[in-house]
């Protein structure tokens, strides 16, 4: 399987997530099933069947984190040097060469991508535009109501 790219952040994140899974929710998803085990009859036990579909869900996301962090290639950012340049990880501030508005993203990996805290996918259109571009390049990205044109700002790593 291939290396994915995360940053030391988003492996941070999915060791929590991991963590909770483990210590907390897998003991109270057993204490659930074994009280519904004391109602009786299984086959008509809605508690029960409930509980089960709750284990079912947190073990399948205990063994897509696991293999997530073992194919991980964790990346971090503030270790990087990568001369100005536009990187995985980095922190992009990007101006709209029509409006003049800026926005600024990091460049994360695909499990870590959130547009509301302006982190973004590395497949992105955005990213693989700006992606080994400097500051006061300019890079055009095809989006949905067309090509829109963008200088890179600012290019940090933190």
């Amino acid at each position: 399987m291939n290396k994915v790219p995360l940053t030391k952040r988003g492996a941070e994140k999915l060791r929590e997530e991991l963590q909770r899974l483990k210590t907390v929710e897998r003991p109270r998803i057993i204490q659930a099933i074994a009280e519904a085990r004391a109602h009786g009859d299984l086959k008509e036990n809605a508690e029960y069947h409930a509980a089960r579909e709750q284990q079912s869900f947190a073990e399948g996301r205990i063994k897509e984190i696991e293999a997530k962090l073992s194919n991980a290639n964790i990346i971090d950012v503030a270790a990087l040097d990568a001369g100005g340049k536009v990187v995985f990880g980095a922190t992009v501030v990007i101006a709209d060469e029509d409006t003049g508005d800026e926005v600024t993203y990091q460049i994360v990996g695909e499990d870590e991508a959130d547009i509301k805290q302006g982190l973004i996918s590395v497949g992105s259109p955005i990213a693989r535009a700006l992606i080994g571009k400097e500051e006061g390049d300019v890079a055009t990205v095809q989006t949905p109501g067309g090509e829109k044109v963008f200088e890179i700002v600012e290019v940090r790593y933190e």
